[in-house]
């Protein structure tokens, strides 16, 4: 009989060992969050100033949970970036269910966000308590994203205050550097940017 695990539960060591899995050592491999992005006009930087302003504001009296992270920090950014208009879609709370190789076991866990076209899974969203440092979800959202070899499957893992990015391939798998609202410069710039750097990659497949 299949043993079961929460994709919460899942480490980066079993994920290697039964599915293959290893980072990605081309430099080119992840280029999207590295590549010369176009200038934010002033009413987007005003909109990402809000949101971090409103972010720091609900900061003082924590935790904050993850309904207020998607509402406060994602559900605008996804709007900026133009995920709810074609061809893109949305989904939210979609289960994912992934089998491992080696063992007779099942991953099993929901996905917070998750952006659809054409049916294809191509990005995928982890939001976690803000308190909740966004490196321990990587295990957990490389295993949904593991689920899909067919096409590269770009990823983002916030808490509200970090943001983490990853892309994966077949069994390759990288990430960005982190991205910080506590830094002193407003970095929702470069995670918009980013954001949208993925959105064209993946409405051109």
């Amino acid at each position: 009989m299949a043993r079961s695990i929460a994709a919460k539960d899942i480490t980066l060591r079993e994920l290697k060992q039964n599915l293959g899995l290893y980072m990605a050592e081309d430099a080119n491999f992840f280029t999207e969050w590295l590549d010369n992005f176009a200038v934010l006009n002033a009413e987007e930087q005003r909109l990402l100033d809000r949101i971090k302003a409103n972010f720091l504001e609900l900061m003082e009296d924590p935790p904050m949970l993850e309904n207020t992270v998607k509402m406060v920090v994602l559900a605008p950014l996804l709007d900026l970036a133009g995920f709810y208009h074609k061809p893109f879609r949305i989904e939210t709370e979609t289960s994912v269910e992934l089998a491992m190789q080696e063992e007779e076991t099942i991953i099993r866990g929901r996905i917070d966000v998750l952006v659809v076209k054409n049916q294809l899974w191509l990005l995928v969203i982890e939001s976690k308590r803000s308190d909740f440092a966004v490196t321990r979800a990587i295990p957990q959202a490389l295993a949904y994203m593991v689920s899909n070899l067919e096409t590269p499957t770009f990823g983002m893992i916030t808490n509200g205050n970090e943001f983490l990015f990853l892309k994966t391939r077949q069994n390759e798998y990288a990430n960005s550097r982190l991205f910080s609202l506590i830094n002193p410069d407003n970095e929702l710039y470069q995670v918009l940017q980013v954001l949208r750097s993925i959105g064209s990659e993946i409405s051109q497949g």
